[in-house]
């Protein structure tokens, strides 16, 4: 085999690999995020997982994508590790489709009409059609049919150029000893595992070996520990997707491996002992590319049926050998679990951990408003004050968690709603993070009450009691309808915050009163007016969050254009709400 062949098969290899790619990645986006979404959601028993997991491999062409999207679910705890084994061995039979798309290279070898239908002809049409969709059409799934059908033929192309460059060795002696020594099923398992883990795709590697079976030197004998050894390479990228993730998800990553080496022990345990006894005479026929698909997909069918009932000692065993890691020190940092780098390519998965994340994080928020009131209302200590600033610590590092997943997840390619509740996520995270702050200066501003014995007068401490629970109402009203997405109860934020701002101006007022009259001194003054700033502010980061809502519902207003058509219009009842809330809350 000269240079110019061996570039001609490496390039070859190169088209196919970027075909499937290609191809993969169109039918991922023609099925939108449905395919994640239902992977995650119906793989309640394991023949539903193995079902799944086959026709979501058979739509993106990887069992290793596939298998390396169970980790992420695991890892994030969205998904048992029994579940994910399941999936997984759908995705090992799955894996095998890209194989028979592959034999269609043979249909032309018929000869009369089926000429016509040769690689060359199927290629080209298909590629005419795919350019067309991709370059003419506006519609977006056009344009990923366009892809599909362009990555199809580019795949079919490296496969006719890797048949090309090989079909010269069938008269080479040289090349026909070095396959022969393949049948030794050690061997040839062992070289497809290496292989398979250079070029980290098992269905390029069945490929290859299909584009090797026009020099007619391809047997059952050569094709079956190849096969076996290219199921365990596949392992591989798995392996270290899981690197740095938990210990469940390492587990499943293992589980992946585990599968095919006791998959591939009993089928060659079974295969070659009958074969001792019988001696099949079929081991060294010549396969075609057809025939390799068929045995492909044969034998992943025959090794998740050897090994689907062994699924809880499966389990039992990856628990073994893999330690449990040590848990964050704050438990409520648990949540940040769901934010699994792995599904980034997922948006529609990814927007839902997000979720379960920023939920938790509001939750923190609203408790952090309630123990610093608290801190106010009963009284001050060093513990209560400590928790404040433990819980304020625990959601700046949510928003940094979770702001810097967002950015990442901002890159993807995602459909319009998904795109506005990011567009929701991204806006009132740091609403969160700046009402968290000011309660750990609300508890500062006790510490100092408390430290410098200041009082106030009580016409003071009614109002301010009057405001606290104003303020607490809107933080748990603005927690509530951002955790239940109710964008009803988003409208009655502003007119409360109308409200607020109305105590506040009042209570400023007769502040500078009382100051005139001698009733209050400056620095309890001081502290008083500290007080409103900040509780104030909470208000309007309430309003902040609740106008994002709404207007990214509406989606036709800039950033809170509502307010005032709700203020000068009375739409949504405002000002009903606004004297409902006037009437509980005055001063």
């Amino acid at each position: 085999m000269g240079p110019l062949q061996i570039i001609a098969l490496l390039g070859g290899a190169a088209l196919f690999l970027f075909g499937m790619s290609l191809m993969g990645d169109g039918l991922k986006k023609v099925a939108g995020n449905s395919l994640e979404v239902i992977l995650y959601r119906l793989s309640g028993t394991p023949l539903k997982g193995i079902l799944l997991g086959t026709g979501v491999t058979a739509v993106i062409q990887s069992s290793s994508a596939t298998s390396v999207m169970v980790v992420g679910f695991v890892n994030a705890g969205m998904m048992k590790m029994r579940q994910a084994i399941s999936i997984i061995m759908g995705a090992i039979i799955g894996t095998s489709i890209t194989g028979w798309i592959v034999a269609l290279s043979d249909i032309g070898e018929g000869g009369g009409f089926l000429s016509l239908l040769s690689t060359e002809s199927i290629a080209a049409l298909v590629a005419i059609i795919g350019i067309i969709l991709r370059m003419f059409s506006k519609n977006r799934t056009h344009n990923h049919l366009g892809d599909i059908l362009l990555g199809f033929a580019v795949l079919m192309f490296g496969m006719k150029a890797m048949t090309d460059a090989v079909s010269g060795l069938r008269s080479s002696s040289l090349f026909l000893d070095a396959v022969t020594k393949l049948s030794n099923p050690f061997l040839g398992i062992v070289i497809g595992a290496l292989f398979t883990t250079v070029i980290q795709s098992a269905s390029a590697a069945v490929g290859i070996l299909q584009a090797m079976s026009a020099t007619g030197a391809i047997t059952v004998a050569i094709s079956l520990p190849m096969l076996m050894g290219i199921g365990i390479g596949a392992a591989v990228p798995v392996l270290l997707s899981a690197l740095g993730s938990t210990a469940n998800g390492k587990r499943t990553a293992l589980s992946y491996l585990m599968i095919d080496v006791v998959g591939a022990a009993l089928v060659s345990l079974l295969f070659y002992s009958a074969n001792a006894i019988v001696g099949f005479g079929f081991l060294e026929d010549s396969l075609r590319a057809v025939d390799i698909a068929l045995l492909n997909t044969t034998y992943r069918v025959i090794t998740i049926l050897l090994v689907s009932p062994m699924t809880n000692l499966m389990e039992k065993l990856c628990n073994l050998l893999v330690k449990d890691t040590p848990q964050p020190q704050d438990k409520e940092l648990d949540q940040i679990e769901h934010l699994e780098e792995r599904l980034l390519n997922y948006p529609a998965l990814a927007i839902e951990n997000v979720r379960i994340t920023i939920n938790a994080m509001a939750e923190l928020t609203g408790k952090n408003i309630d123990d610093a009131i608290s801190l106010y209302r009963i009284g001050y200590s060093e513990q209560a004050f400590a928790e404040v600033e433990r819980i304020e610590s625990v959601i700046d590092r949510y928003e940094d968690y979770i702001g810097t997943y967002l950015v990442k997840l901002s890159a993807q390619e995602m459909d319009s709603s998904l795109t506005r509740t990011l567009g929701i996520y991204l806006h009132s995270l740091t609403d969160f993070e700046r009402i968290s702050d000011h309660a750990l200066n609300i508890a500062e501003r006790v510490q100092e009450i408390a430290q410098k014995n200041i009082t106030f007068t009580s016409q003071g401490k009614h109002e301010m009691e009057t405001l606290l629970a104003a303020i607490s109402e809107i933080v748990h009203l603005i927690v509530s309808c951002f955790q239940n997405g109710d964008i009803t109860d988003a409208y009655k934020v502003e007119p409360l915050e109308e409200c607020i701002d109305d105590i506040c101006d009042k209570m400023k007022l007769n502040h500078v009163e009382r100051l005139s009259r001698g009733e209050c001194t400056l620095l309890n003054g001081y502290i008083f007016n500290d007080l409103l700033v900040d509780l104030e502010r909470i208000s309007d980061h309430c309003s902040n969050t609740a106008a994002v809502m709404i207007e990214m519902e509406n989606g036709i207003m800039g950033i809170h254009g509502y307010t005032n058509e709700t203020k000068s219009q009375n739409t949504h009842d405002f000002e009903k709400h606004y004297k409902e809330y006037q009437q509980r809350f005055h001063v």
